[in-house]
């Protein structure tokens, strides 16, 4: 058997215009996901590398691997795994969670005492954007006269992500955005360096799985905030104002969703009104 070395200094297996079509069109049709001419080469790396675990010499062989009945359905999963795991840090686009916290405090402000709030990370990759909307909600509760409770649903596509995300523990490197008190407030240094999310905050999250295909049957409503960043751009663009919509129809009104900036161009709602706040992208449900 070969060791990892060996292997790194073999060439990428050749992929043919048809193969390349076959397995576009079926991380599509399954995912969503696009993979266009430029990401080639992303895709190839990480077929090339499943490959060469499992012994297999060409793409069309994996490919029938891949589609082949129960077995199949198995590895469909550890590969959507290797091309969906994003790389993401705590409090990503600093801007979009000022108008998260903003908004938390005002709606604190208007509700009684024993009153919840309802969070949405879509595409939490490994947690650390649901675990920084856990943060602000924290925040505006530690701060608000009256007792708010507040509890984030996070999903996402990937298995390996939501286990890394559920795990809650993360590398002193991965930290360095957030402030210093709430690392200490929110976070629990381990024997291992590592920082592990406090117990009662992680009582707050809630992890599923969920293919933004089937959006149309997942069973979350009523949301007042859906955090939705760096998910849209994997689509194509008819895609995208689908699946805002089905977003839209989840939150509740007066809730607020926010986009990645640049990730939608042109899309409008009649039911929501957008966030004076030129650094984001960002809309209020009305009602």
């Amino acid at each position: 058997m070969q060791s990892g070395n060996a292997w790194a200094l073999q060439p990428l297996a050749d992929m043919t215009t048809d193969e390349f079509q076959n397995w576009q069109k079926l991380l599509e049709s399954r995912s969503g996901m696009v993979v266009s001419e430029q990401r080639r080469s992303f895709l190839q790396v990480n077929l090339t590398a499943r490959m060469r675990e499992l012994g297999v010499s060409n793409y069309s062989s994996y490919y029938q691997q891949v589609t082949d009945g129960p077995s199949g359905a198995v590895e469909w999963v550890t590969l959507l795994d290797r091309l969906t795991v994003q790389e993401t840090q705590f409090f990503r686009h600093a801007e979009s969670f000022e108008v998260v916290t903003d908004f938390l405090s005002k709606k604190a402000a208007s509700l009684h005492s024993g009153s919840s709030l309802s969070l949405w990370s879509v595409g939490c990759a490994s947690g650390e954007e649901a675990w920084s909307l856990a943060i602000c909600a924290a925040e505006v509760q530690r701060q608000s006269p009256n007792r708010i409770e507040f509890g984030v649903t996070a999903t996402d596509i990937s298995h390996n992500a939501l286990r890394q995300a559920r795990q809650a523990s993360y590398n002193p490197q991965r930290m360095s955005k957030v402030p210093t008190e709430w690392v200490e407030r929110y976070f629990v240094q381990q024997g291992d360096g590592k920082f592990q999310v406090a117990s009662w905050l992680a009582k707050r999250l809630c992890f599923a799985r969920l293919n933004m295909l089937d959006l149309a049957q997942a069973p979350i409503s009523g949301m007042d905030i859906i955090f939705c960043q760096n998910v849209l751009i994997y689509f194509r663009r008819w895609q995208r104002r689908e699946i805002l919509n089905r977003l839209v129809a989840r939150l509740a009104p007066g809730g607020l969703l926010v986009i990645g900036v640049g990730e939608v161009a042109g899309w409008q709602h009649p039911d929501l009104q957008p966030v004076a706040d030129e650094r984001v992208l960002a809309f209020t449900r009305k009602g």
